[in-house]
């Protein structure tokens, strides 16, 4: 999807969502202590490290590491953070980083700063030469039940791919994907 369509859709999303975003930023607000968003450092296109946000669905003293890491989760959500990652929600906030140019719509999820060992290997295999995506074919096949080669090999699969129809696909799984609730932690 060309940058002029990535922007257009941000801008028709954010005022399609605009009192969602004002009722979950008071949500967040008011059950916890904290920020209402949360910036992620990231890595983006061509290893530059940006800065992601997304509304705070975790305490603030939650270890930096993927969620699948984290062993038990559940134990740092916010009183809203289950609810807002069940239904990505949480996520709204990434249509900023999409106006801003750092992401795409789809494209391959961008790697937080400190997993090493999934940014060398799209290095290796250009997959960090794109701009990452609030989502991608790794995410509608798997997302972090994936292991880092299967993610990578997937990454790789939507350079061979891309086109304006398989990003299509790609939004389209992952609105039935969100949905239905499959494969969110």
């Amino acid at each position: 999807m060309s940058r002029y369509l990535n922007v257009l859709l941000a801008i028709f999303l954010i005022f399609l969502f605009f009192v969602p975003l004002i009722c979950i930023s008071i949500l967040v607000l008011v059950t916890s202590k904290g920020p209402v968003l949360y910036f992620s450092k990231r890595i983006g296109k061509n290893g530059d490290v940006f800065f992601m946000p997304k509304f705070r669905s975790m305490m603030p003293d939650t270890p930096v590491v993927a969620t699948d890491l984290l062993g038990s989760p559940d134990k740092y959500l916010t009183p809203v953070g289950c609810f807002l990652r069940k239904t990505s929600l949480d996520e709204l906030p990434q249509l900023l980083s999409v106006l801003k140019g750092d992401m795409n719509f789809v494209g391959p999820r961008p790697a937080l700063f400190n997993q090493i060992d999934l940014i060398s290997l799209r290095d290796k295999k250009g997959v960090n030469k794109l701009t990452p995506g609030i989502t991608g074919w790794a995410q509608v096949n798997g997302r972090d039940e994936l292991s880092i080669p299967e993610k990578v090999s997937f990454d790789v699969e939507y350079i061979q791919k891309q086109s304006f129809l398989f990003d299509l696909k790609i939004i389209w799984k992952t609105a039935l994907k969100v949905i239905k609730r499959d494969g969110i932690l």
